[in-house]
């Protein structure tokens, strides 16, 4: 088996919407991502590389300086209101650190698939997010591409 690990650290902030408690406020966090992705064989480019670390990294780094909202956030995702570039809308009802991990899930997995599509390669990827010093969430998911 091999094994690629990359860590990240992004500054977002977010809010969630109809929380009872006050994460109802715009607030952020200097969240940290670790990807790890496994298979059997990782392919190879020209290079002899399989995925250019930052490639992997900027699926993170595109999150850096960002309000994370969810469509419902009408506030932030009016064009009139908000700059789009400083917004990313996180797929789910709110930008928790769950459905962060999940965007992040794809886009890896986006990522793989442009580099290599239809290779038939089984690849495991996990990704973790850590919002605060206490909480973390991970996701992973077997995927073949």
């Amino acid at each position: 088996m091999e094994t690629i690990r990359v860590h990240s650290d992004f500054h977002s902030a977010h809010r969630q919407l109809r929380y009872p408690g006050k994460c109802r406020h715009v607030h952020g966090h200097t969240w940290k991502g670790t990807i790890v992705i496994t298979t059997e064989k990782f392919p190879r480019n020209d290079l002899d590389l399989f995925i250019d670390f930052g490639d992997l990294k900027d699926v993170l780094r595109r999150l850096d300086h960002k309000m994370l909202v969810c469509q419902d956030d009408k506030t932030f995702v009016e064009r009139e209101q908000f700059e789009p570039e400083g917004v990313v809308v996180i797929p789910g009802r709110n930008p928790s650190v769950e459905n962060v991990a999940y965007y992040c899930l794809n886009g890896v997995i986006d990522v793989i698939k442009g580099q290599y599509p239809d290779r038939g390669v089984k690849y495991h990827v996990e990704v973790t997010i850590q919002e605060t010093d206490n909480n973390v969430f991970v996701v992973d998911s077997d995927t073949v591409i």
